[in-house]
């Protein structure tokens, strides 16, 4: 029998139980139906038949006053209609006897009715004041209050029977639902017994093969699960036991060939010559390289003690933040620059590192290689004092020539022809294209040696705004683009440098003027911001910031250019020609060194909307 033939047999016995409460409830609900089903057919009939006899008797009784009223003719006709309604109801009622002593009753039903029509009929051949009145009242009177007595007698008799038939109707319901209970509860719990029995007997084997599982998931490589039969377990059973022989043979056959290829590995890491660290997720070292050992004098013998105890703290600092990156999910590290150089000794290293992934896919560890960038490094050094010191030796004669030209177009030194005068004005927007290079260069060379002068203070950020406004409103005039501000209420104010933080608006506002179209605006915005940077950001605890944002309807930025905006020289693949590729780079050192962020929001066609925060002020103590 298979597995799945033994998982239905093991529910038949409850399919058995469902099926008889199923029955029993049927039954029961049958039996209530009848009992309710035989008061108002035995009994309904009889009442309305008394009820209706009762309303013909009284309008009968109605009609003696119309003869005495002299309507004799209209009485006969009323009279003979209920006579023959009241003589139908009796007729009902003499072929519905279904209670004790109702055929008595309706039998004395009967001669009351003879008698009243008897004195009706004498009442209505009467023809004089004196016997109509004599009649009415020994006669006719006794006679219908015997009658309509006679009926009240059936109609009380009926109403009983209904009553006392719905408390035994109650009563009855009250015994099947007993019933019902305990048939349902016997039923099921012999199905659940039997149904607990048989899946306890069928489950039997999955324990067995769980077992052996079990103790070869430990280790165990000798566990086998042994199960007679030809269901479905068994072959289930059958085939680990084949993976188990066939996983036995392979990690006998491959013990050597794995560990050779750990000793392969080894050799490759040895030989790269710049210290690479592998860690697993706990920060515990796995391996090492010799250059870790010789650069960094990590001990190769991972066993007596923790080889990163004798590493420079700012060593151990920098290779348990790169492994909470990787851990962490936010995938391979790589550095931003050499301002995340680390000096140890006479080299410097930058930290690149790799997630290593397990079997499921989850992150196991990390490796860490820190990579000798001492040369490039101090040729990165040389590169910007070379930068800086022509920038500085540019200034003065560049300063002298824009003043030359300067006197030259004003006339100061003669009149000039016109074309004298459209050579030295092109050669005037030459020199401040020159100038604009200049500065820009030797704020790169303060941002890279990290020597950039903040004088914070305290600032709204209305002036702000209103200063980067007016400061680029006639080029945006030129352009016919609107320059509007906004600032929220309620704004604090800004502990900055209003000088660097106009320079970074002069980048945002000149690349957003440069990018927008004829017609369109330009929102300069301020806003109280309360937020907390990204784990290694530079303001990484929390407070209290205010957020700035330039927005322009150009034709946006695409996507995988995003990122790459704020490094040195970049320019986006189709831009138009002009500027130096530094304005958005020092626009971030700025920022930075006010401990801020920097960024940006664009779709392609919807404009971009550049942004950076800078520290609110503290509040002033009273």
């Amino acid at each position: 029998m298979t597995f799945k033939a033994k998982l239905i047999l093991a529910q038949v016995p409850l399919a058995i139980a469902l099926a008889l409460v199923g029955g029993i409830s049927a039954t029961v609900t049958t039996r209530l139906g009848e009992e309710t089903g035989r008061i108002f057919v035995d009994n309904y009939r009889s009442v309305r038949a008394a009820e209706r006899m009762k309303e013909s008797l009284e309008r009968i009784g109605s009609f003696p006053l119309f003869v005495l009223a002299g309507h004799g003719a209209k009485s006969a006709v009323g009279i003979s209609q209920h006579r023959s309604v009241f003589e139908n109801e009796l007729r009902v009622e003499e072929n519905n006897i279904t209670e004790p002593g109702e055929g008595e009753a309706a039998a004395a039903l009967r001669k009351s009715w003879t008698r009243y029509q008897q004195a009706l009929d004498e009442f209505l051949a009467a023809t004089t004041l004196e016997a109509w009145d004599r009649l009415y009242f020994e006669a006719l009177s006794p006679a219908f209050a015997e009658t309509k007595q006679a009926a009240d007698r059936i109609l009380d008799m009926n109403q009983d029977a209904i009553v006392r038939k719905s408390e035994q109707a109650e009563r009855s319901a009250q015994r099947f639902q007993q019933l019902v209970i305990i048939a349902v509860a016997a039923a099921l719990l012999g199905g659940l017994l039997v149904s607990i029995s048989l899946t306890t007997r069928l489950l039997r084997p999955l324990g067995v093969v769980g077992a052996a599982v079990r103790r070869f998931g430990q280790g165990d490589l000798h566990a086998r699960a042994r199960l007679q039969g030809r269901d479905e377990v068994a072959q289930l059973a059958g085939e680990f036991n084949t993976m188990a022989d066939h996983l036995e043979r392979y990690r006998a056959s491959s013990l050597g060939e794995l560990l050779q290829t750990q000793q392969a590995a080894q050799a490759a890491m040895d030989g790269l010559p710049d210290p690479v660290v592998m860690l697993d997720a706990a920060g515990h070292v796995q391996a090492i390289n010799s250059a870790s050992s010789r650069l960094l004098g990590m001990d190769a013998d991972l066993r007596p003690k923790d080889p990163l105890a004798s590493l420079d703290p700012a060593v151990r600092s920098l290779l348990e933040r790169v492994r909470v990156h990787v851990v962490g999910g936010r995938g391979a590290y790589v550095p931003k620059g050499f301002e995340e150089a680390l000096p140890v000794g006479d080299h410097i290293f930058l930290p690149r590192a790799a997630p290593i992934y397990g079997d499921a896919g989850e992150v196991t560890g990390v490796a860490i290689v820190l990579q000798d960038v001492t040369k490039l490094f101090h040729f990165d050094e040389l590169k910007s004092n070379l930068v800086a010191t022509v920038a500085h030796e540019f200034r003065t004669p560049l300063t002298s020539l824009r003043m030359a030209i300067h006197l030259c177009t004003e006339g100061a030194v003669g009149s000039l022809t016109d074309k004298q005068a459209d050579l030295l004005f092109a050669a005037r927007e030459d020199c401040e294209r020159l100038q604009t290079i200049v500065d820009d260069l030797l704020n790169l060379s303060r941002i890279e040696s990290g020597n950039i002068d903040l004088h914070k203070r305290r600032v709204t950020p209305e002036t702000l705004v209103n200063l980067a406004r007016d400061a680029h409103r006639s080029a945006a005039e030129a352009r016919q683009i609107t320059l509007r501000s906004e600032v929220a209420p309620g704004c604090p104010e800004a502990f900055a440098d209003p000088d660097r933080l106009d320079l970074v608006f002069s980048n945002l506002l000149g690349n957003a003027i440069r990018y927008s179209s004829p017609e369109s605006e330009i929102v300069v915005r301020a806003m109280p911001e309360i937020a907390s940077a990204p784990a290694g950001e530079p303001d990484a605890s929390a407070g209290h910031w205010i957020r700035f944002e330039v927005s322009d309807q150009g034709p946006g930025i695409p996507q995988q250019y995003q990122a790459e905006l704020f490094e040195k020289f970049y320019r986006v693949p189709g831009s138009p020609p002009g500027g130096s590729g530094l304005g958005l780079f020092i626009a971030r050192g700025i920022v930075q060194a006010h401990a801020g962020r920097i960024g940006v929001v664009s779709e392609i066609g919807k404009g971009a909307t550049f942004w950076f925060t800078v520290p609110a002020a503290p509040e002033l103590s009273t």
